[in-house]
């Protein structure tokens, strides 16, 4: 196929899906309260307007966003249910010199959890060791061969991370054994909370914690710290685990608001300025030279980390992490490096085969959801795969696989804004194993025999509980903006409303009649370079619309356009300029070209 075929058919099935016809939403907010705020602040109204938007609506709220304080702005961690219980349960336990075992997840909130407590600990008590189950041979969670792996080398006590919360048969066959638990989870519990010495999580319906959107570290946090504070160990000590907080806040996508923004302010800082050797290491790796950002987390560090545990095992991974010695971390990252570079080559791979899978399913317009299973898929990729999906054909998605003489099926969901897979894989609980997550991405195990009954379930789950309308993608616009209002004092208190991410997301800006400046271009694999002027005005923007460069043809005659957009820092030269993210645009009808002026550059300047 020619190559000006594959953009079209490329281009025409963007266009079905709905890529390509974003809905634009404006964000509603009470324009009288900005008025008020931007009287006492004196800042940008439009800056106002995204600190009204936050339920931010005086000087003293702003002053507690823009400045998050780490004394100030934590929650006491003794009011986590069995927080107490916790504390005592390890503090007896390391008078009575018990050996302690710090169970956690293969995932970066797993990996960074475990090393976070174990590092803590590690400093003070030697009766210590980690466990990270097998991706492929004990699946999700607690397995009953680290349980009978820990009492045969005589540990007394388990410190669970990241897992546990539904893990009611295991931890009572570990009670049995003579083993206690204390589960420090941050998913959601099932009917049952397990039977153990003491159970951390606050979205147990008990917890009067007052902040549930937790990581599982932040949750390890919150145990270190209280520990921390009854046995007089310097909050510096507590403070330098943050760099381990901010990657699992920024890998597990959750929000970045109350007590995870101040954990991710602080933990940006100690990464950027003093990261452990480990983390320093993967930074490195990626030769970036400038400072990091919550989704400079997650599309360089926590990749990485993650590839372990999806094509080996995920102890490598804790291993770097606690490293102390920059050359041992170096050869350990080293290591990680290889690993994801065969983790992308096995995921592209898969997700080739995925889309041309999708893309022959039989009356896929009328079907709400998607659901592959291929028993030859790597268990590792499926997670990553699931996400191509919904990003490409934007429907709840679950990818399964198993191997060919596996009978159990393991699985992987994500999902479209506003529509909750962990609900509608629940209303499938009597065909499956083990399920559980989040909102927005579950896992799931399922015997190979129930795989087509639990397709087809879900499909009808997913229709009749699945509006329509979710189905378009939308994009949630913050503020309109003049082009003439972009200067170095927006642009420096616009970066102050960082680290951002879910519910505290980068601002979305509407810049209405825009023209081409007549330097506007395809740059890169298909990205499109935007340089345009707001009609009547002679400032400019510039700035990029990535995996848009087919959409060009519709600016270059000059016709006036809407576009959307954030701003992002762009280091050059040691300093740190604006750059527009173009997410997308909407021509403006008009009756007769615009005449396109073209900027004029420095090549025109040396001419005259």
């Amino acid at each position: 196929m020619a190559l000006v075929e594959v953009l079209s058919y490329y281009s025409a099935w963007n266009q079905y899906i709905n890529i390509m016809n974003k809905k634009w939403v404006f964000v509603e907010v009470d324009e009288q309260k900005v008025d008020e705020l931007h009287k006492n602040l004196e800042i940008n109204r439009t800056l106002c307007r995204l600190l009204v938007q936050r339920g931010i609506t005086d000087p003293e709220q702003a002053k507690k966003f823009f400045r998050p304080s780490f004394e100030r702005d934590l929650y006491d961690p003794f009011i986590m249910k069995d927080m107490d219980k916790a504390v005592e349960r390890i503090d007896n336990a390391i008078r009575r010199k018990e050996k302690i075992l710090i169970y956690g997840d293969y995932d970066v909130d797993g990996t960074t959890s475990v090393a976070l407590v174990y590092s803590f600990f590690n400093d003070f008590y030697f009766y210590l060791d980690y466990y990270i189950p097998d991706r492929y041979e004990e699946g999700y969670g607690i397995s009953e061969k680290g349980i009978e792996w820990a009492k045969e080398n005589g540990f007394d006590l388990i410190i669970a991370l990241d897992c546990g919360i539904k893990a009611v048969e295991k931890v009572a066959y570990a009670k049995e054994l003579g083993v206690d638990f204390i589960i420090c989870d941050h998913h959601r519990p099932g009917e049952v909370i397990p039977d153990a010495y003491a159970v951390l999580d606050p979205k147990r319906p008990d917890c009067p914690y007052p902040f549930k959107e937790l990581s599982a570290c932040g949750i390890g946090f919150k145990l270190v710290q209280a520990f921390a504070s009854t046995k007089g160990i310097p909050t510096t000590k507590v403070k330098s685990l943050l760099d381990l907080v901010v990657v699992s806040i920024a890998a597990d996508i959750v929000p970045i608001v109350d007590e995870n923004r101040v954990l991710a302010y602080y933990g940006l800082k100690r990464l950027n300025r003093s990261p452990r050797p480990g983390l320093r290491s993967l930074i490195e790796m990626s030769a970036r030279n400038k400072r990091l950002s919550i989704s400079d987390i997650i599309f360089i560090i926590a990749p990485r980390i993650n590839a372990a545990g999806r094509m080996d095992d995920a102890k490598h991974a804790v291993r770097l992490l606690i490293s102390t010695e920059g050359m041992i971390a170096k050869d350990k990252a080293n290591v990680l490096q290889e690993k994801n570079t065969a983790r992308r080559l096995i995921d592209s791979d898969i997700t080739d085969k995925a889309f041309r899978i999708v893309r022959n399913i039989e009356n896929f317009d009328r079907k709400k959801s998607i659901a592959l299973y291929e028993p030859d898929w790597h268990k590792g990729v499926i997670g990553i795969v699931a996400s191509r999906l919904l990003e490409q054909f934007y429907r709840p998605t679950i990818v399964m696989t198993s191997g060919e003489n596996d009978d159990l099926v393991a699985g992987s969901a994500r999902s479209i804004q506003g529509f909750d897979i962990y609900n509608a894989i629940k209303e499938c609980s009597e065909l499956l194993d083990q399920f559980g997550g989040h909102k927005y991405a579950a896992g799931l195990s399922v015997r190979r025999e129930n795989v087509p009954a639990f397709i087809e379930k879900f499909e009808k789950v997913v229709e009749q509980r699945l509006d329509e309308a979710l189905l378009v993608p939308e994009l949630t616009i913050d503020s309109e903006l003049k082009i003439n209002n972009l200067n170095k004092d927006f642009f420096r208190t616009l970066r102050r409303f960082a680290p951002f991410g879910p519910h505290n997301t980068k601002p979305l800006f509407l810049s209405t009649e825009l023209v081409n400046t007549g330097w506007s271009s395809v740059v890169g694999n298909n990205h499109l370079r935007i340089c345009a002027r707001q009609n009547g005005d002679t400032k400019s923007i510039r700035g990029i619309g990535y995996n848009m460069g087919d959409r060009l043809i519709e600016i270059i005659d000059g016709q006036p356009f809407n576009a959307c957009f954030t701003i992002q820092e762009n280091p050059y030269k040691g300093h740190y300029n604006m750059l527009m993210n173009f997410k997308d645009f909407k021509m403006l009808p008009q009756e007769e070209p615009l005449e396109v002026q073209r900027e004029a550059t420095e090549e025109d300047e040396e001419k005259k």
